[in-house]
Order: structure tokens, then sequence, then C-alpha cells
């Protein structure tokens, strides 16, 4: 249990940057339909941050999970310099080809008409490329409160410049408009690009928290080490990049594959990135858990009660992912209603599709515990394998469905993506690396939920009242409180805080 509770303790420290920065992050997407009435104004920014994340692997290539794998046996310092003076050299190199190409990028992601957005993309990317291997470090040195202080001060850089670029200065530059500040204002009907401009300078400022890491880098280069890193590696970039299929790649083509004009195209792509992202707290539970479980899994894969700790794991993470699901899908009309207070009726499509997207979430995030055996076993060639067929379920489904079905099509695909690469990881690492998940049980918890918001669904059809679908959601979610604490009892009063009211 002890092994649990520090894994529930750092994931907490992970959890807090990482849920405060998605969430203050989200909370300023949220101004987008406050500033902007139509979601295709919001296309493009769409386009950008589905694009950034394909980048993302290809300018890290698997160098921060294979610096967890191998600081256990090697010499720290030597990986630690090695693996960053590669990672600077081929950023720099990489970022030079962006701005060396960026009509062509700017064309083919139907961004022409801005093609600076590509300049602020190609820094972004630059300025967190160079600091992956320095939160790395913070992982694994088990340093989660400068890890938070840095992500934090990233998003609140960010926010801080799109207020004072969308609220201060505007109001400002009306009673002084010949101020110097004119200078750095193109006008509101420019906003998208102040969004880009704050994540820039976040960027920069977690490059700045992060210097005592990267002054710690020794230009010395090991070519044999290199090498071996990159046979381990490189398989870890094909996974990286067809996981990137899988969870972008929908929002990536949306407009070129469904059968409408261009204007009412972006409209959906505006409205499908919204829809997302209300599927956060789920993705949000996923990343902070993989922050610490990584190095964790590592670190525990020597005890002989290894499979059984990472049993016990994944039993948890599926009970928080379980509370979450229901937390979005029963309060899902919260959002609705928002909208529609506000006059943003547009923004209200597709709502019906967001607990589809949050059960294919937690599908992924099993799935990420589950990888850990090919990671162990050093079969990261039969975890690109399964990527790749995932990969190609989700580019099959996308372009045969968005065209029919638009927003349920995207998801229909998505969560048959994330279906079959958890069902085919467990059944290969069974094989390989046996773990003694209670399979049983953990599909029970699954199809509960489930039920439990269709029951809700269903009361919510014979009787539409705003009071009727919060009080009926609030006791749906107690019952599963209540089963759970029932079920897991025993468990559940070993952990701290919780049990001490149980053992009552």
């Amino acid at each position: 249990m002890s092994g649990i509770k520090k894994l529930a303790g750092q994931t907490l420290w992970y959890g807090v940057p990482t849920i405060a920065s998605r969430f203050l992050g989200y909370l300023m997407n949220l101004t987008l339909p406050l500033i902007f009435a139509q979601p295709s104004k919001t296309a493009d920014l769409t386009q950008v941050y589905a694009i950034i994340p394909f980048l993302s692997v290809l300018f890290t290539y698997g160098l921060e999970t294979a610096y967890f794998r191998y600081s256990q046996e090697l010499d720290q310092k030597k990986l630690y310099n090695t693996l960053s003076v590669s990672l600077i050299g081929s950023t720099i190199l990489f970022t030079a080809l962006l701005f060396i190409f960026k009509g062509t990028i700017a064309e083919w992601a139907n961004l022409d008409k801005h093609p600076e957005y590509i300049n602020w993309m190609a820094g972004i990317i630059f300025f967190d490329t160079i600091s992956t291997l320095a939160f790395a470090r913070l992982r694994q040195e088990n340093r989660p409160k400068r890890y938070a202080f840095a992500r934090l001060s990233s998003v609140l850089m960010n926010i801080i410049v799109v207020i004072i670029f969308m609220g201060i200065l505007p109001n400002y530059l009306q009673s002084h408009p010949d101020s110097f500040f004119k200078n750095f204002y193109a006008g509101k009907d420019s906003g998208i690009i102040y969004y880009l401009i704050g994540n820039f300078c976040g960027s920069v400022l977690t490059f700045i928290i992060l210097r005592k890491e990267f002054s710690q880098i020794r230009f010395n280069f090991d070519s044999a080490l290199w090498k071996k890193i990159m046979r381990y590696s490189y398989p870890l970039v094909i996974v990286g990049m067809g996981g990137i299929v899988n969870d972008m790649l929908s929002r990536l083509i949306y407009q070129h594959v469904v059968d409408l004009p261009e204007e009412q195209a972006k409209h959906e792509l505006g409205v499908f990135a919204n829809i997302i992202r209300l599927s956060i707290l789920i993705t949000i539970a996923i990343q902070a858990f993989r922050m610490a479980a990584e190095p964790f899994f590592f670190n525990r894969s020597k005890e002989e009660n290894a499979p059984r700790t990472y049993a016990r794991v994944m039993k948890f993470f599926i009970l928080v992912c379980c509370f979450l699901f229901l937390g979005i899908s029963l309060y899902i009309d919260v959002v609705k209603w928002f909208f529609l207070a506000i006059h943003r009726a547009e923004w209200t499509e597709g709502l019906y599709v967001v607990p589809l997207f949050a059960m294919a979430n937690i599908f992924l995030g099993i799935y990420y515990n589950l990888s850990i055996w090919y990671k162990l076993t050093n079969k990261n060639m039969m975890g690109a394998a399964i990527t790749i067929a995932g990969a190609v379920i989700t580019i099959a489904l996308n372009v045969l469905l968005i065209p029919k079905f638009h927003y349920l099509g995207a998801a229909i695909a998505t969560f048959c993506c994330y279906l079959f690469m958890m069902i085919t990881s467990y059944v290969l690492g069974q094989k390989h690396y046996p773990v003694p998940y209670p399979k049983k049980k953990l599909i029970a918890y699954l199809v509960l939920v489930i039920l439990i918001y269709l029951t809700h669904r269903g009361l919510v059809y014979l009787w539409d009242n705003h009071w009727f679908n919060l009080g009926t959601a609030t006791v749906l979610i107690g019952f599963f409180a209540w089963f759970v604490g029932k079920i897991e009892r025993k468990e559940l009063e070993k952990m701290p805080g919780i049990g001490r009211f149980l053992r009552k």
C-alpha cells in the first residue's frame, strides 16, 4: 500500500498543476464563445493546436521515455547530457525546417490567410521541446513541486497575455488612441493570434524557470550511448505518432473531409473542438497519472510484487475515471444552459457525443496503464504495431463516418480505436508480462456507469426539468459512490483520509 500511497501523492502533485493549468486553459478557451459569436472564427486556432502534437512527437522522438527507461541502469549525468545535446541540436534543425516550409504548411493546413500563425507555432514547439528533458528530470528525481511551479507559471503567463491583449488594451486604446501601445495591437478581429502569443510567452517563461536544469547540461555526447537509446526510442516515435493520429486526426482533417462549404466546415470544426474540450477532466486525469506513473512503474519493475502493484493501480485509476465520467455525462446539460444563457446556441451543437468521447478517453487511459508491458520487456515495436493498427482504424472511420454523421462519426471513430487498442494491449500484455488485473470487476464498474448515464438520460427524457435533471444526476452519482464504498470497503479503509471515515 505504501507504493500506492506514494504514487497517489505524486499524482496529486503532478495532477494539481495539470488540472489547474488545463482548467485555467479551458476557462480561457471558454472566452472564445464570449468573444466570437460564430464558431468558425476559432477554426484556425483549432487547426494550429491539432498540428502541434504531431510536431511534438517528431521533435522529442521518444527521448523522455528513454530517459526514464535507462536512468535506472546507466550513469544519469552522461545520459542526461547525451540526450540533451541530441534534443537541442535536432530542435534547432526541425524548427529551421518549419520556417523554410512555412508557406507549404500554411497552405496545406488552410492557414494560408494567416501564415504568421506558423511562426508562433514554431516558437511554441521550439521552447516546449527544449524543456522536455528538464521536466523529465524533475519527475525522475521526484521533485513535483518545482515541476508544478514551472507548469502553472507558464499557464498564468499565457492567460495574462491574453487578458492584456483581449481585455485591457482594447479599452485603453479607445480612450488613448495615440498611445505607444497601439503599435502592439492589431485589433480585436485578430484576436486568435493573441492566444498563440500568450502560449509562446508561457513557453519562454518555462524555459527561463528551468534555467538551473539547463545550466547543468554539459555538451558531452556519447555516440555509442546515443545509438543504443535510438534503437529503443525510435519505435516510440511510431507509438507516439499513432497516438496523436488517434487523438488529433479528427480535428486535423474534419473540415477537409466533411461535405460542406468552407465556412460551414469551419463552423463545425470550431464547435467540434469545443465538444472535445468537455471531456477534459478525464484527459487531465490521464495526463496527471502518466506524469507520476511512468517513472513509478519503471522504478518498481524489479520488485517481486510489481505485477500486483500494477493491478491495484489500474483498479484505482478506473474508479477515478468512472467518477469523472459520471460528473461529465450527468451534468452535460449545465454546459448547454450556460451557452444558451449567453445567447450562443450555435456552440451547443453535438453535445450529445461528449459521453462517447469521455468513455473513449477512459479506454485510452486503460491502454496507457496496460502499455507498461512492452516498455518493460523492450518490445516497443509491438506497441508501435498496436498504435499503427489503431491509427488505421481512426483514419478509415473518420474518412467514412464524418461526411455522413459529422460529430457522431468522429466520436465513433475515436471510441472504436481506443477500444481496439485497449483490448489488444491487454491480450498481448498477458502473454508477455502477465499482470493479475481484476478484469471482471473492472468491466462491471465500466458497464455500471454506462447504465447509470443511460438511466439518467431516460429520466430526463420523461421529464425535462432543470432541477429534476440536476437532482437525479446527484442521486445517481451518490448511488455509485455508495456501491463502490461497499465493494471496495477493505481497500478503502487502508487509504489515508478516506479510511478514517470508513473505519468508524
